[in-house]
């Protein structure tokens, strides 16, 4: 067993501000490291997405090195205030914006950053960051709060076991949600192959409809022919003032789907209406997932009892419509939204993948109307919005193709939460030494292997 020590954060790390740039310089010249990015993760991504175009002289300055720790400095909120994230390797001629703060170690074996990475954004440190950051218009972090701030450590050895540890479920999770993107790319080549170049395979049986990896235009290669470019017949129609196959009909959403629900939140003044066991997604939830797997909130019998109509099904498609319209998710619980979604129930299983990225597709192209301070859709025209409709043994096909792919996607998605929790459970466990790396190592085989925790503090 060993002693924690408690350090002055600010005896450990020297913290230096951001760069302050002019928008001329943005979007070309050297890597920049902007709020968002470290708002983002535990750890800088390996290549920074943003361009700053800077000096010589501030290359130098606002240097990115490893071990370096980014703190956002200033935001609306608390909860958005030293949001960190940690880099673990040199950025050549990179620098980072005045919205942050570096903090570089003065130290060499007291702390290991990929340690730090996760510390920094446990409840505890957070506790400390919120009890000590000054609100006036904007919650702001400085120098004085900084040396208010102190460090609970483990020995250097063991921060270094942890880490490394951590960061091994990190990569999964990296691993994971890469293998997602690839497989929705995937995904959204058929669809746009079938249902935007109408090129589907008119003779051809589900699996006929498979891209051929060993031909380069692989989204075309199909044993059936393709309907458009063989001679299907294409109608025109008036309302989408384009041509469509024959058969096909174009439709309002609620004629294809009518149970549509818009979501709600039990009064907030009642406390016994939330942290129970019900899922309550917001637009936070839905941002980057084709799959809601954990949400933010959560609702008591009570709380939900209050709206029982505004119940959603697992498959249930929620799409955002206030705020970020055009977020696209499917639920995978019994579960309610806020009024900032609204939700299609697929009565017509074979309609739901199909309408997932169509629905995607309308945002991203369609202009959405805007309201007094925010962009959003209500129900009358969400429920309205015109969709084509292919026919049903297209759909068919297309759904049975696509099934084995999107519950992939899932079981990913549901092993990240899974790791994610176990990660964000054993931080304090192996802090106080309750929990051996070996220990957890055996835990982290178990959610790989799909097995359900058991024991004493189950993190589920």
């Amino acid at each position: 067993m060993y002693k924690l020590v408690t350090y002055k954060f600010s005896d450990l790390y020297e913290m230096s501000s951001g760069i302050s740039s002019k928008p001329e310089q943005a979007g070309h010249g050297s890597p920049f490291l902007s709020f968002s990015t470290v708002f983002k993760d535990h750890f800088l991504p390996e290549d920074l997405p943003d361009l700053m175009d800077i000096s010589e002289v501030e290359k130098c300055k606002y240097s990115i090195l490893e071990g370096d720790i980014f703190l956002t400095r200033t935001s609306e909120t608390l909860d958005e205030l030293g949001m960190s994230s940690v880099a673990v390797r040199n950025y050549e001629v990179a620098s980072y914006s005045g919205f942050l703060k570096r903090l570089r170690p003065t130290q060499k074996d007291i702390t290991y950053h990929k340690f730090m990475a996760f510390y920094l954004r446990s409840d505890l440190f957070r506790k400390t960051m919120n009890n000590n950051a000054i609100m006036t218009l904007r919650a702001s972090l400085n120098e004085q709060i900084f040396s208010y701030l102190d460090l609970i450590l483990p020995p250097y050895d063991e921060q270094k076991k942890i880490g490394d540890f951590l960061y091994a479920i990190n990569k999964k999770i990296e691993l994971n949600n890469k293998i997602n993107a690839e497989l929705e790319g995937m995904a959204k080549l058929i669809y746009d192959y079938w249902f935007v170049q109408f090129e589907f395979p008119s003779e051809a049986s589900a699996k006929d409809g498979f891209p051929d990896e060993n031909k380069p235009n692989s989204a075309k290669a199909s044993i059936g022919k393709p309907y458009k470019s063989s001679g299907g017949k294409m109608v025109y129609n008036e309302e989408l003032k384009r041509e469509i196959p024959e058969g096909w009909e174009v439709k309002e959403l609620s004629e294809i789907e009518s149970n549509i629900i818009t979501g709600k939140t039990p009064s907030t003044k009642v406390d016994e209406n939330f942290n129970g066991d019900i899922p309550f997604i917001c637009i936070g939830d839905v941002r980057g997932n084709m799959h809601i797997t954990s949400t933010e909130l959560s609702l008591t019998e009570l709380g939900a009892s209050t709206q029982k109509n505004k119940f959603i099904p697992n498959g249930a498609i929620c799409v955002t419509c206030i705020a970020s319209p055009g977020l696209v998710a499917f639920a995978t619980e019994n579960s309610q939204t806020n009024q900032q979604l609204n939700t299609v129930v697929c009565e017509n299983k074979e309609n739901e993948y199909f309408l997932y990225f169509y629905l995607k597709d309308y945002f991203k192209f369609a202009k959405a109307k805007t309201g007094n301070t925010f962009a959003n859709m209500n129900k009358g025209d969400f429920s309205s919005i015109v969709v084509i409709k292919p026919k049903n043994e297209i759909l068919k096909k297309f759904s049975t193709l696509l099934k084995p792919t999107i519950e992939n996607i899932l079981s990913n998605s549901i092993q990240n939460q899974q790791l994610s929790t176990l990660r964000d459970w054993l931080l304090p466990m192996l802090m106080n030494g309750q929990v051996s790396v070996k220990g957890a190592y055996d835990k982290m085989e178990e959610v790989e292997l799909g097995v359900a925790a058991e024991g004493e503090g189950e993190y589920k």
